[in-house]
Order: C-alpha cells, then sequence, then structure tokens
C-alpha cells in the first residue's frame, strides 16, 4: 500500500482494467457495464479505491513489482457518472505516468484491445483525442 491505496489489480489476460473509483450512482456504474461489455474488461469495484487521485494511482504502479506493473488503465470516476455518455478516463501509466484522456465506451474495444497488444500506444490515442480531451476514432484529429 502506497499512501494509503492499495496495489492496483492485475487485468485478466488481453483485457483491460476499469476501476471504479466513484461509487455515488450505482445505476451509472450500471450503465458502465452494459455499455462497455465482458470483452477486455477486467472490472474492479472496490470501495478501497473511492476518490483515489491519478498520481496515487501512478505512483502505486512505479511502486510495484516489475512483472506487476500495469501500462495503462481505465476509470470510472465522477466525471464519469456525471457524464451521459459514461465516457472512462485513459491512465497512461508507462510512457508519460499520469497523461490521460476520456474515451467513450463505444471506442472502449478499440482503444483497449490496441492497447492491450501494444499495436498502438497511448500517446497516439491522447494525440488524436478532441477539443474536449476524448478520443472518437483515428478521424477525430
Amino acid at each position: 500500500m502506497i499512501g494509503g491505496v492499495l496495489p492496483l489489480p492485475q487485468p485478466d489476460d488481453l483485457s483491460s482494467l476499469v476501476l471504479r473509483t466513484d461509487f455515488t450512482d450505482d445505476a451509472a456504474w450500471a450503465e458502465v457495464l452494459a455499455a462497455v461489455g465482458d470483452d477486455g474488461a477486467t472490472y474492479v469495484s472496490d470501495r478501497r479505491y473511492a476518490g483515489v487521485t491519478i498520481q496515487a494511482l501512478v505512483d502505486v504502479d512505479a511502486a510495484a513489482a516489475e512483472d506487476d506493473k500495469l501500462t495503462y488503465l481505465f476509470i470510472a470516476d465522477a466525471a464519469t457518472m456525471a457524464d451521459a455518455e459514461r465516457r472512462l478516463l485513459a491512465v497512461d501509466l508507462f510512457d508519460e505516468p499520469g497523461r490521460t484522456f476520456r474515451v467513450p465506451p463505444s471506442w472502449y474495444a478499440d482503444v483497449s484491445a490496441n492497447l492491450s497488444i501494444a499495436n498502438l500506444s497511448f500517446w497516439e490515442f491522447a494525440d488524436a483525442a478532441d477539443e474536449s480531451g476524448t478520443y472518437r476514432g483515428s478521424g477525430a484529429e
């Protein structure tokens, strides 16, 4: 535990970690689960991660054993729960730790699959995000 934050759970093989950090709206969380679906996602809904900061997640990942480090994760935070589109926050933990962009559930599978097999780098998606910081496909520049 670093700064009161638990180590990050390991996602299932060839899937991405989707970490819930906001517990104010269970119906919104259910919408996230339904919109993202089962393919390519390892969901963690543990109140011990409530309100965790991006920096705390970066720090706990940096302190992890080499085999336990993640390169990225997705967060269902307060903004996700308040957003009608339920955009997840993608967080880089490897190249530029702490860099983020938003991902609508409709683009989650594309981003997750490409990141999980290292077909594309985090920065490629982040650089293609629109003015709101949301990735909406490769033509979103």
